[in-house]
């Protein structure tokens, strides 16, 4: 038979308790006023049941707390972006296209950039002194060029139009008419 001292019982309940294991607290039984312990089901005198009164309740819910914000996904508007993405560029390059006008008349040259606001350059056949091409590896192949109309009249000593088809025509043109004065 193994007999136990106070003092081993006492260090081994200090030591569950430091290991939190099986702490029991005592509370007064709503019901019967006796002493109940918290980890039982029901009070053993009356059978009112405890653990139904010891689960903590849930705070109410505060009505101005977010509890999400939910947006449709991206992939709602995939075909939005794709479409947009694909007619923006086709609207850019109309709008640049209709907004520069290079004519030629006999004698003389005129140009005309912008569609709102327009701006508009006459330069005489006699007063052209150097008419440049310049063609990329892609424009070559498309034949469209940068043509830069240097003229020894104006402020703005060379004025460039940019995507010209057929540059090489359209400089034979304008060398042309200064020639024919």
């Amino acid at each position: 038979m193994i007999a136990f001292t106070f003092d081993t019982v006492a260090s081994a309940g200090l030591a569950s308790r430091a290991r939190n294991e099986n702490v029991m607290a005592l509370i007064n039984c709503p019901e019967c006023a006796k002493q109940v312990s918290t980890s039982a089901q029901s009070c053993p005198s009356c059978g009112y049941p405890i653990a139904a009164s010891q689960t903590p309740k849930a705070p109410p819910p505060n009505s101005d707390e977010l509890l999400a914000e939910v947006r449709p996904s991206w992939w709602e508007f995939f075909w939005h972006l794709v479409f947009f993405w694909l007619i923006v560029p086709l609207i850019v390059a109309w709008w640049q296209r209709a907004s520069v006008v290079l004519r030629i008349y006999p004698g003389r040259i005129t140009l005309e950039r912008g569609l709102f606001s327009k701006c508009y350059r006459e330069f005489l056949a006699k007063d052209i002194r150097s008419l440049d091409i310049d063609q990329g590896v892609l424009a070559r192949l498309v034949d469209i060029g940068d043509l830069t109309i240097s003229t020894a009249a104006t402020v703005d000593a060379s004025e460039e139009i940019g995507g010209i088809p057929h540059p090489k025509q359209v400089r034979e043109l304008i060398i042309s008419q200064r020639h024919g004065q």
